[in-house]
């Protein structure tokens, strides 16, 4: 059984960066889509980030030139590098990989909070 467990997840100043990482008990990073979504309190899970393992890279409009995501560690650790963060940006960051035949798999998820 494929698992996603994800750190990286604190308090910060608006402006501040924080790096998420996301590490899976396979090498389902390089088999299907992969990214990470957020959901804020009272708000539904929406997408953040993902890349397919081809490489190819898409962002929500709001964190675009602000975060990057990249995978490494073996092809078995998902990254988020989030600068410039905004109090808007305060959520709960879940990993989430589509694995062929599978379907979704989701991590515990980490906490960012980012205060004005």
């Amino acid at each position: 059984q494929v698992q996603l467990v994800e750190s990286g997840g604190d308090l910060v100043q608006a402006g501040g960066s924080l790096r998420l990482s996301c590490v899976a008990s396979s090498r389902v990073f390089v088999i299907g889509d992969v990214g990470w979504y957020r959901q804020a309190p009272g708000k539904q899970r929406d997408m953040v980030a993902r890349i397919t393992p081809q490489g190819s890279t898409n962002y929500t409009d709001s964190v675009k030139g602000r975060f990057t995501i990249s995978r490494g560690g073996a092809e078995t650790t998902l990254y988020l590098q989030m600068n410039s963060l905004k109090p808007e940006d305060t959520a709960v960051y879940y990993c989430n990989a589509k694995i062929p035949l599978i379907g979704d798999i989701w991590g515990q998820g980490t906490q960012v909070t980012v205060s004005s």
